[in-house]
Protein backbone atom coordinates (compact mmCIF):
# COMPACT_ATOMS: atom_id res chain seq x y z
CA UNK A 1 0.00 0.00 0.00
CA UNK A 2 1.49 3.08 -0.94
CA UNK A 3 1.14 5.73 1.91
CA UNK A 4 2.15 8.67 -1.14
CA UNK A 5 -1.03 7.75 -2.90
CA UNK A 6 -3.19 7.64 0.12
CA UNK A 7 -2.21 11.19 1.05
CA UNK A 8 -2.76 11.85 -2.52
CA UNK A 9 -6.63 11.45 -1.78
CA UNK A 10 -6.66 12.67 1.52
CA UNK A 11 -5.94 16.50 -0.22
CA UNK A 12 -8.09 15.76 -2.77
CA UNK A 13 -10.78 15.58 -0.27
CA UNK A 14 -9.48 18.68 1.57
CA UNK A 15 -9.27 20.40 -1.39
CA UNK A 16 -12.77 19.45 -2.34
CA UNK A 17 -14.28 20.35 0.73
CA UNK A 18 -12.46 23.98 0.69
CA UNK A 19 -14.78 24.68 -2.27
CA UNK A 20 -17.69 23.75 -0.55
CA UNK A 21 -16.98 26.14 2.44
CA UNK A 22 -16.58 29.57 -0.14
CA UNK A 23 -20.43 29.43 0.09
CA UNK A 24 -22.20 32.72 1.46
CA UNK A 25 -22.53 33.06 4.93
CA UNK A 26 -26.67 33.07 6.30
CA UNK A 27 -27.62 34.69 9.84
CA UNK A 28 -27.05 31.45 12.48
CA UNK A 29 -30.06 30.96 14.53
CA UNK A 30 -30.43 31.59 17.65
CA UNK A 31 -29.25 28.89 20.27
CA UNK A 32 -30.49 29.23 23.34
CA UNK A 33 -28.77 28.89 27.21
CA UNK A 34 -29.83 27.15 30.03
CA UNK A 35 -29.78 27.94 33.38
CA UNK A 36 -27.76 27.88 36.21
CA UNK A 37 -29.28 24.88 37.92
CA UNK A 38 -29.05 21.33 36.31
CA UNK A 39 -31.43 18.74 37.96
CA UNK A 40 -31.13 15.09 37.69
CA UNK A 41 -34.48 15.23 35.16
CA UNK A 42 -32.44 17.10 32.63
CA UNK A 43 -29.43 15.31 33.29
CA UNK A 44 -31.18 12.11 31.94
CA UNK A 45 -33.07 14.03 29.18
CA UNK A 46 -29.48 15.81 28.30
CA UNK A 47 -27.98 11.92 28.08
CA UNK A 48 -30.84 10.61 26.42
CA UNK A 49 -30.57 13.43 23.52
CA UNK A 50 -27.01 12.83 23.54
CA UNK A 51 -27.77 9.00 22.73
CA UNK A 52 -29.72 9.73 19.97
CA UNK A 53 -27.33 11.53 18.28
CA UNK A 54 -24.80 8.74 18.36
CA UNK A 55 -23.66 7.67 15.13
CA UNK A 56 -21.92 4.01 14.80
CA UNK A 57 -20.37 2.84 12.01
CA UNK A 58 -19.57 -1.24 12.20
CA UNK A 59 -18.19 -1.76 9.53
CA UNK A 60 -15.44 1.05 9.88
CA UNK A 61 -15.35 1.00 13.33
CA UNK A 62 -15.67 4.07 14.52
CA UNK A 63 -18.44 6.13 16.23
CA UNK A 64 -19.60 9.91 16.75
CA UNK A 65 -21.82 12.44 18.15
CA UNK A 66 -23.85 14.25 15.69
CA UNK A 67 -24.01 18.02 16.42
CA UNK A 68 -27.93 17.99 15.63
CA UNK A 69 -29.07 21.62 14.74
CA UNK A 70 -28.50 22.76 10.89
CA UNK A 71 -25.43 20.00 10.65
CA UNK A 72 -26.38 17.00 8.41
CA UNK A 73 -24.26 13.81 8.06
CA UNK A 74 -24.22 11.58 4.69
CA UNK A 75 -22.87 8.45 4.63
CA UNK A 76 -20.85 7.82 1.48
CA UNK A 77 -19.25 4.73 2.03
CA UNK A 78 -17.25 5.86 -0.87
CA UNK A 79 -14.31 3.37 -1.40
CA UNK A 80 -11.16 4.70 -3.62
CA UNK A 81 -9.15 1.62 -5.44
CA UNK A 82 -5.87 3.09 -3.07
CA UNK A 83 -8.31 1.29 0.51
CA UNK A 84 -9.06 5.20 1.52
CA UNK A 85 -12.42 4.88 3.19
CA UNK A 86 -14.94 7.99 2.80
CA UNK A 87 -17.76 6.55 5.19
CA UNK A 88 -19.49 9.88 6.51
CA UNK A 89 -19.55 14.16 5.45
CA UNK A 90 -20.88 16.40 7.30
CA UNK A 91 -22.29 19.82 6.07
CA UNK A 92 -23.10 22.76 7.91
CA UNK A 93 -26.02 24.33 6.10
CA UNK A 94 -26.15 27.72 7.45
CA UNK A 95 -22.34 28.50 7.15
CA UNK A 96 -21.59 25.76 4.32
CA UNK A 97 -18.77 24.15 6.59
CA UNK A 98 -17.73 20.25 5.92
CA UNK A 99 -16.50 17.68 7.92
CA UNK A 100 -15.15 14.54 6.04
CA UNK A 101 -13.88 11.58 7.98
CA UNK A 102 -11.59 9.33 6.06
CA UNK A 103 -10.28 5.89 7.06
CA UNK A 104 -7.19 4.83 5.98
CA UNK A 105 -5.06 1.66 6.43
CA UNK A 106 -2.55 2.60 9.11
CA UNK A 107 0.87 2.38 6.34
CA UNK A 108 2.10 5.64 8.41
CA UNK A 109 1.49 7.27 11.99
CA UNK A 110 -1.38 9.55 12.46
CA UNK A 111 2.32 11.98 13.11
CA UNK A 112 3.13 10.95 9.83
CA UNK A 113 0.16 11.03 7.72
CA UNK A 114 0.15 14.94 9.31
CA UNK A 115 3.14 15.65 8.50
CA UNK A 116 2.76 14.79 5.02
CA UNK A 117 -0.75 16.06 4.86
CA UNK A 118 1.41 19.40 5.74
CA UNK A 119 3.73 19.21 3.48
CA UNK A 120 1.37 18.50 1.04
CA UNK A 121 -1.01 21.22 1.73
CA UNK A 122 1.78 24.19 2.00
CA UNK A 123 2.78 23.19 -1.59
CA UNK A 124 -0.76 23.82 -2.69
CA UNK A 125 -1.41 27.64 -4.12
CA UNK A 126 -2.78 30.08 -1.26
CA UNK A 127 -2.39 27.29 1.56
CA UNK A 128 -0.93 27.99 4.62
CA UNK A 129 -0.81 25.29 7.86
CA UNK A 130 0.12 25.25 11.35
CA UNK A 131 2.63 23.10 12.98
CA UNK A 132 1.19 19.80 13.48
CA UNK A 133 0.75 19.16 17.29
CA UNK A 134 -0.17 16.50 19.64
CA UNK A 135 -3.92 16.49 21.08
CA UNK A 136 -5.36 14.91 24.61
CA UNK A 137 -8.28 13.38 22.40
CA UNK A 138 -5.65 10.30 21.90
CA UNK A 139 -1.96 8.68 23.12
CA UNK A 140 -1.65 9.46 18.96
CA UNK A 141 -3.59 12.12 17.91
CA UNK A 142 -1.97 15.18 15.69
CA UNK A 143 -3.94 17.70 14.04
CA UNK A 144 -3.26 21.25 12.67
CA UNK A 145 -5.03 24.24 11.22
CA UNK A 146 -4.80 25.88 7.80
CA UNK A 147 -6.45 28.74 6.22
CA UNK A 148 -6.70 29.01 2.25
CA UNK A 149 -6.13 33.22 1.36
CA UNK A 150 -9.07 35.27 3.33
CA UNK A 151 -11.66 33.34 2.48
CA UNK A 152 -11.16 29.53 3.92
CA UNK A 153 -10.48 28.80 7.24
CA UNK A 154 -9.82 24.56 8.35
CA UNK A 155 -8.35 22.04 10.74
CA UNK A 156 -6.79 18.46 10.23
CA UNK A 157 -7.20 16.02 12.92
CA UNK A 158 -5.57 12.36 12.44
CA UNK A 159 -5.82 9.63 15.07
CA UNK A 160 -5.44 6.39 15.75
CA UNK A 161 -8.20 4.22 14.30
CA UNK A 162 -9.83 0.48 14.88
CA UNK A 163 -7.34 -1.98 14.33
CA UNK A 164 -5.05 -1.49 11.10
CA UNK A 165 -6.52 1.81 10.82
CA UNK A 166 -5.87 5.60 10.54
CA UNK A 167 -8.86 8.25 11.17
CA UNK A 168 -8.33 11.41 9.16
CA UNK A 169 -11.03 14.31 9.62
CA UNK A 170 -11.09 17.42 7.57
CA UNK A 171 -12.59 20.19 8.14
CA UNK A 172 -13.17 23.64 6.10
CA UNK A 173 -15.45 26.50 7.11
CA UNK A 174 -16.04 30.21 5.84
CA UNK A 175 -13.23 32.98 7.72
CA UNK A 176 -16.47 34.58 8.21
CA UNK A 177 -18.36 31.87 9.90
CA UNK A 178 -19.55 32.35 13.82
CA UNK A 179 -17.29 31.20 16.49
CA UNK A 180 -19.47 28.79 17.15
CA UNK A 181 -19.04 26.66 13.63
CA UNK A 182 -15.12 25.57 14.82
CA UNK A 183 -16.11 25.33 17.97
CA UNK A 184 -18.49 22.37 16.51
CA UNK A 185 -15.81 21.17 14.54
CA UNK A 186 -13.90 20.62 17.59
CA UNK A 187 -16.34 18.96 19.63
CA UNK A 188 -17.05 16.95 16.73
CA UNK A 189 -13.35 16.12 16.16
CA UNK A 190 -13.40 14.80 20.18
CA UNK A 191 -16.06 12.47 19.52
CA UNK A 192 -15.06 10.50 16.91
CA UNK A 193 -13.59 7.37 18.93
CA UNK A 194 -13.15 3.84 17.50
CA UNK A 195 -15.34 1.36 18.83
CA UNK A 196 -14.31 -0.81 21.41
CA UNK A 197 -13.32 -4.32 20.69
CA UNK A 198 -15.23 -7.38 21.72
CA UNK A 199 -14.23 -9.77 24.14
CA UNK A 200 -14.23 -12.47 21.70
CA UNK A 201 -11.94 -10.47 19.56
CA UNK A 202 -9.70 -10.10 22.31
Amino acid sequence: MNARRLLGWGLLALCTACSGAKQAVREPSELGTGGSGVSAREQSMASEELDSRRYVHQAMGFELIQPGGDWQLDETDEQTPEGLAIPVVLRHRTSGAQVVLQVAPAVATPAQFAERLTLGLRSQPGFVTSEPEPLPMSDSAVGFHFSVGDNVRGRVVVRDGSAGHVFMMLATWPATAPDEVPQTVNALFESVRPLPIAPEQV
